[in-house]
């Protein structure tokens, strides 16, 4: 059983869960066009892929939970990265409260293309740069460059004010630059 059999099974244990909610095949077109997407976004802002295993499928069920209605395919994508942000955020401060190390982010997948030395290399490099930003620095970027959202649906989904993340986002772009070795300009150091 994958994980969204797993989520469809949940919610339908849950009396009027799904009233007003999407229909099992839209929603299952919906599951197959954003889960891997959402787990990368997941793996990289909290650095642990067991654990984006867990929040992608708690992600869904609360998504599927709510039976909220939404205006466009955007919006329900919004809605679905926002809950995952929120419940990283929630599973970061359970994580700190414990008064554990903090959570190794050498653990994301490979990238394997191309020249597989210099390809693991600089996963690695990229990685290790990406956990030493803060976690709303990772979400940014990642939302930005990986995932191509607007500024207005990176603001919606981090719940920040679209004026804000302009400067955020250059910032956290240019603090990940410098952790890489490289002038923020692009420029080799």
């Amino acid at each position: 059983m994958d994980a969204m059999d797993t989520v469809l099974t949940q919610d339908a244990a849950i009396p009027g869960a799904a009233a007003g909610a999407m229909d099992e095949a839209s929603f299952r077109a919906f599951y197959d066009r954003t889960a891997c997407g959402l787990w990368a976004y997941l793996a990289r802002i909290t650095g642990d892929r067991q654990l984006a295993d867990d929040l992608l499928q708690e992600t869904f069920y609360r998504f599927l939970r709510a039976a909220a209605t939404h205006e466009s395919e955007t919006h329900r994508r919004n809605s679905l990265y926002r809950i995952a942000t929120n419940l990283a955020r929630d599973s970061r401060r359970r994580f700190l409260a414990r008064g554990t190390a903090s959570v190794d982010g050498h653990d994301i997948e490979r990238v394997a293309s191309g020249d597989e030395a210099g390809t693991t290399e600089r996963t690695a490099d990229f990685t290790r740069a990406m956990s030493n930003l803060k976690p709303r620095e990772r979400a940014m970027l990642w939302l930005a460059y990986a995932e191509g959202a607007s500024h207005q649906e990176i603001a919606d989904v981090l719940g920040l004010r679209p004026a804000s993340l302009k400067a955020m986002l250059f910032r956290a772009r240019q603090k990940l630059a410098t952790l890489l070795g490289r002038a923020p300009d692009g420029a080799k150091r």
